[in-house]
Parts: structure tokens; C-alpha cells; sequence
């Protein structure tokens, strides 16, 4: 499969997740086959000022190929500058948050507000085509609430922007992450557009996938909080032989960190990770405790230790 000129490994992608999809869990997901990366979201605002924090976001291993990076913004002069610069030289694929549902980033009226200004949507799109030097893809919902269903409308505004892709999460900002996604809002997105269309939302196992792509007709899944923790979904998925040991997967995590991060900030930053490897272990409540409050690496590798 192709997103413009862009080959993909696989039709089973890695969805982008604030705080999540760092450069060491998106070399662990290419490593077991995932078809394309996708950065943390990053504010287009932020690296126009040199936000060091921003800047960090996009730090990547080279085994991640192709990988895409995701902006948000509502402001199409913004967007305009940072692609003029060379800042994204290195990603294959430039992706446009439409869909975050987080109320910090909704008040400021961009992520899945957009939805519901579909003028300025259209003109950070078309902005983004014409200066990006590179396939455009966007995310989005279902539409911003039940009484806004506009995910078909939106997405052939999209197509018509110029974008090579779009990837649809089935709820509606209003449900956040709650209740069920809605396959016939994808199914209706896929009759009515001719780029590639990846569904996205509550696939945690081959038979969910399957059942995606057979209610729907869509093109690729993106994997999102199925493979937290477990970032060898994509070799499940794909149908690939595999060896896994926890030990080893949250070590490379580690490793891969520290080549961007001081230590501090790592152990800050595998919290959440720490707690989704091991959420699966038998009893490891303690265990999940210990691990997140760890004061260095030695600490969390002598935790470690007792699973091997």
C-alpha cells in the first residue's frame, strides 16, 4: 500500500498518541512490523518559537522507515513557516491532527474542533500540501458530537485539499474514549473518497482487525492504545513469528530514551509505559507501583529482574 509516493511496510500502522508514541516505543513497533510510525503530536506554534520541549518530540531511530510527523494548528501562516524551514527534511510524511479530543488543545480551537470549522480546516490542508514537499495525511473523528456526525463531509474536504490519506477514529470528541466506534462512520468515509482510508479505534487483536476491515472496506488499521504494551501487535497482526521478553522490550525503550534525554526525563517519561508493560503480569499491582516511582535505571532493571 501507498500514501502518495510513500511504500508502507504493512496496511497496519502505528496511530500517533500524545505522551506515548516517543521515538524508542515507535522503533520497538517498527521493529515488529509496523507498517508506519507516527510522531507525537507536535504544535506547529512551539517550533516556530524553538521550544526545546517541542523540538524533542521529534527525535527518531533510523530503523523507523517510512515514519510521519503530526502538527497541530489552526493558523495556515504558521504552518506556511515551519515547513519552509528544513525542521521536517527527514520524516517521509507530514500529518495533521484534526481529532484530538483533550479540552486544552479543543479550547484553543484546534485538534477536533476543526470539525466543526471546516473553512479553516480546508485552508491549514491546502497549506500544508503546497509547502510540505511530501504526502499529507489528517486525522480526524466522527464529527464533534452526535449531532455533528460530518466525518464523510470532512473527509471528501480533505481529498479535495489535496490530502494523499486520511485515518478516521470512529467516536466523537464528545465520547473522548468512552462507549463503542462506530465502523459505519469509516465504511461511509471509504465509499466516498479515492485515497486510502485507515480506520482506527478500539483494535486490540487480529479478529477485531478483521472484523474492521470487513464491516468497513478500508485500507490500513491504525493501532493505537492496542499496542501500548505490548508494541509487538504489529508482528501479531501481520501474522509474523516473534520472541518476546518484557525485560529485553522495556531495556531497548530505555536505551533508545537516554540517546535524547537526560536520565530524569526518561524515568519521567516511561511512567506510563512502565505501567502498561507490566499490566498484564499476574499480581504485579506492587510491581507496577515500584516500577513508576523507580528513582533511576539500575532500580527498575532490579524490579525487572524478578521476571525473568
Amino acid at each position: 500500500m501507498k500514501i502518495g509516493n510513500i511504500e508502507l511496510k504493512s496496511k497496519y500502522i502505528l496511530a500517533p498518541m500524545a505522551g506515548f508514541t516517543d521515538a524508542g516505543f515507535r522503533s520497538l513497533c517498527s521493529l515488529f512490523g509496523c507498517g508506519l510510525t507516527v510522531s507525537e503530536m507536535v504544535s506547529a506554534k512551539g517550533l516556530l518559537y524553538g521550544s526545546d520541549n517541542t523540538k524533542n518530540l521529534l527525535c527518531y531511530e533510523e530503523n523507523e522507515k517510512p515514519k510521519s510527523v503530526q502538527i497541530f494548528s489552526r493558523e495556515p501562516e504558521i504552518v506556511e513557516q515551519v515547513l519552509k524551514s528544513d525542521v521536517f527534511k527527514d520524516w517521509d510524511i507530514l500529518d495533521i491532527n484534526m481529532g484530538c479530543p483533550v479540552p486544552k488543545i479543543v479550547k484553543e480551537k484546534m485538534g477536533s474542533y476543526l470539525m466543526k470549522d471546516i473553512t479553516t480546516a480546508e485552508k491549514v490542508i491546502k497549506t500544508a500540501v503546497k509547502f510540505a514537499n511530501k504526502p499529507v495525511t489528517v486525522k480526524f473523528r466522527a464529527g464533534f458530537d452526535s449531532k455533528n456526525l460530518n466525518a464523510k463531509e470532512f473527509a471528501i474536504m480533505c481529498e479535495n485539499a489535496g490530502a494523499s490519506a486520511v485515518c478516521v477514529h470512529g467516536r466523537t470528541r464528545e465520547q473522548m474514549y468512552q462507549g463503542t466506534v462506530d465502523l459505519n462512520i469509516i465504511k461511509e468515509v471509504k465509499e466516498n473518497v479515492k485515497i486510502p482510508v485507515f480506520g482506527n479505534g478500539d483494535v486490540t487483536n487480529k479478529e477485531q482487525a478483521d472484523r474492521m476491515f470487513e464491516t468497513t472496506g478500508c485500507d490500513g488499521i491504525a493501532i493505537g492504545r492496542g499496542a501500548l504494551g505490548k508494541p509487538w501487535i504489529f508482528a501479531e497482526l501481520n501474522g509474523e513469528k516473534f520472541d518476546v521478553k518484557i525485560t529485553d522490550i522495556i531495556k531497548k525503550h530505555i536505551e533508545i530514551l537516554s540517546k535524547y534525554l537526560p536520565e530524569k526525563l526518561v524515568l519521567l517519561h516511561m511512567r506510563k509505559h512502565l505501567a502498561s508493560y507490566v499490566s498484564n503480569i499476574k499480581n504485579a499491582r506492587q510491581l507496577r507501583y515500584k516500577l513508576t516511582t523507580s528513582s533511576s535505571f539500575d532500580e527498575i532493571y532490579s524490579l525487572l529482574s524478578c521476571l525473568n
